[in-house]
């Protein structure tokens, strides 16, 4: 009955840590309509733009309940998501630089809610990341100035 109890009580503790590492983000692969609940019959909240980066909180037979950039949770059809992934400037002009220090050259600026794509597979020290503008440019952004990690 203890070992049941200190199980318990390690999951209940280990439970954040997990949850935080769990994260898991997608792109919308065309433009979506999103759900108040997980079928064609329920209330639609509103459209969503494609290649928008969303957190996936809940999967429920071909519907994944997401988080959208602003916050709000609504229901999605999971065949609009794409594997091609995407992030979402938050700050007003997030700084994209030649080298992840703050010091570095300016590569451009990406103003709010521009989309840029994520470098996953190249390395970058910790609270930067590489992104890539539509237009070819690259360079490192802070994580802090973007949404989609």
């Amino acid at each position: 009955m203890k070992r049941l109890a200190l199980a318990a009580l390690a999951a209940v503790a280990l439970a954040p840590a997990a949850l935080a590492a769990g994260l898991e983000y997608r792109s919308l692969a065309d433009v979506a309509v999103l759900y108040d609940a997980p079928s064609k019959q329920a209330r639609q909240q509103y459209v969503i733009a494609r290649q928008t980066p969303v957190e996936v909180v809940r999967t429920q037979a071909g519907w994944v309940k997401v988080r959208e950039p602003g916050g709000m949770l609504a229901w999605v059809e999971s065949s609009a998501l794409s594997p091609q992934r995407s992030v979402i400037v938050t700050a007003e002009k997030a700084r994209v630089l030649a080298k992840p220090e703050d010091g570095a050259p300016l590569v451009f600026e990406a103003e709010r809610r521009v989309l840029l794509e994520p470098l996953l597979n190249e390395q970058a020290p910790a609270g930067w990341t590489r992104v890539k503008h539509r237009d070819g440019q690259s360079g490192f952004v802070r994580i802090s100035q973007v949404w989609g990690l």
